[in-house]
């Protein structure tokens, strides 16, 4: 039997590039390839390949060389964060700079690579526009961006010290942690101050416990038993000191940068409202949904495309007639990924559509496919809500699945587990 696959047409334009530039960046040196229409007579297209500095003062005499070529496109290679100087002044002065993947413009096999011959490649790549431009925010978003990604490193670089503290405390057969859920809650630091100012009897450390810890006085002088034979030392105490004060200096970092924060969403305060309405998401999450997305939707003709760039949809392999790999979503924004994760789990416990959702699937599938479902559910209600700035979250009741079931299919289901019970199933309508 012969298949046959129908395919709308292609709306690509196929036209080449008249003027059009390509980049090679390194961290001291820009190569840059610009292509141009044929000289009159000619046929071949005219292709000068310079290189620069890649200091402000060569990167702006380039941008306003090309400025003056008429280059209607600059395309560059997402390298490290070397390209942000080049794309930055090149937006800044009027031309139409791409990121692009550096997957996608990879070398033939078995061709030199020079980065001469990378230029000049990436150019007549792009001058045929088989490439596709990078998310790259605007001004505005990038600066809240770096904020809310800043603030991130900043918690787990507090995480980190905080699981080292611990470690020593282990190390010095304190068993603090044992009996503290928290062991830098009010209790725990208070008793890890009085050690660090020399305080070594196990009830005096003790008797510093605050609200429900006092119920485990006893507990406790058990935890602080190590000390009675000398396992906290002075280099335990020098060590301790040293990382109780960067956590504090983490926490005033973390809310000074928070404060920061505030201030530049406050233009975005409308759609952080809204964003809040959506079971799981608070003020923080909104602000990096925000910082990582942007409010420009017109990025992402569907919801379907926003899932898809945040890697929350599976990947697609096929071949043969046979679906290949395991159906992953793939490596995607980690900042994004984690707060939406993050919102997923908090919605799966709450009274909700999503959280009905949730716990659905997980039932079925696991928590982890559920995360993703919720997580991808999420995303196209933020599509929405940000799409359409009069546009409001509705929840449709953690009841929408019973409501919409078919009674005919879930009497079988019933049916059919009590026959396999060993009942004879005979039903009667209800009066």
């Amino acid at each position: 039997m012969r298949r046959i696959e129908v395919f709308a047409e292609s709306e690509d334009d196929e036209q080449i590039i008249e003027r059009v530039a390509a980049l090679d960046i390194g961290k001291a040196e820009v190569v840059c390839c610009v292509r141009l229409p044929a000289p009159a007579g000619k046929v071949r297209r005219v292709q000068e390949v310079t290189t620069h500095s890649a200091m402000v003062g060569s990167l702006s005499d380039l941008a306003n060389r090309l400025v003056d070529l008429g280059v209607e496109r600059v395309v560059m290679e997402a390298t490290s964060d070397y390209w942000r100087p080049p794309f930055y002044l090149f937006e800044a002065h009027g031309l139409q700079p791409w990121l692009v993947n550096a997957k996608d413009v990879r070398h033939l096999p078995g061709r030199p690579k020079t980065d001469v011959l990378d230029a000049a490649w990436l150019c007549k790549v792009a001058e045929r526009q088989m490439l596709r431009p990078s998310f790259v925010p605007p001004a505005d978003i990038r600066r809240l961006r770096g904020l809310t990604r800043d603030r991130v490193d900043l918690v787990n670089a507090r995480n980190a010290t905080k699981n080292r503290v611990e470690k020593l405390l282990e190390e010095a057969c304190i068993k603090l942690s044992v009996i503290a859920s928290d062991i830098h809650g009010v209790s725990g630091r208070a008793m890890m101050d009085a050690m660090i100012a020399g305080e070594r009897n196990p009830k005096v450390l003790a008797d510093l416990a605050r609200s429900r810890m006092r119920s485990k006085i006893h507990l406790l002088e058990d935890a602080f038993a190590g000390l009675k034979v000398g396992t906290f030392d002075d280099s335990h105490r020098f060590r301790l000191k040293m990382m109780l004060e960067r956590i504090d200096r983490d926490n005033a970092d973390i809310a000074a940068m928070e404060a920061q924060i505030e201030v530049l969403l406050a233009p975005f305060g409308d759609a952080v409202a809204r964003l809040d309405e959506i079971p799981g998401v608070g003020p923080k999450a909104a602000a990096v949904i925000i910082a990582e997305v942007g409010l420009d939707m017109s990025r992402f003709p569907t919801p379907g495309h926003l899932a898809s760039w945040a890697r929350f949809a599976p990947g697609i392999k096929s071949s043969a007639g046979k679906s290949k790999g395991n159906g992953t979503t793939g490596h995607g924004n980690r900042y994004l990924a984690r707060v939406i994760g993050e919102a997923a789990l908090s919605a799966g416990k709450t009274d909700t559509f999503l959280g009905a959702r949730y716990r659905r699937i997980a039932r079925r599938r696991g928590k982890k496919k559920a995360m993703v479902a919720v997580g991808r559910s999420i995303l196209t209600i933020v599509w929405h809500l940000l799409a359409d700035p009069d546009a409001q979250f509705h929840d449709l009741g953690p009841d929408h699945y019973d409501k919409r079931v078919s009674t005919t299919a879930k009497r079988r289901s019933h049916i059919r587990g009590l026959e396999a019970l060993g009942y004879n199933v005979t039903l009667q309508p209800a009066a």
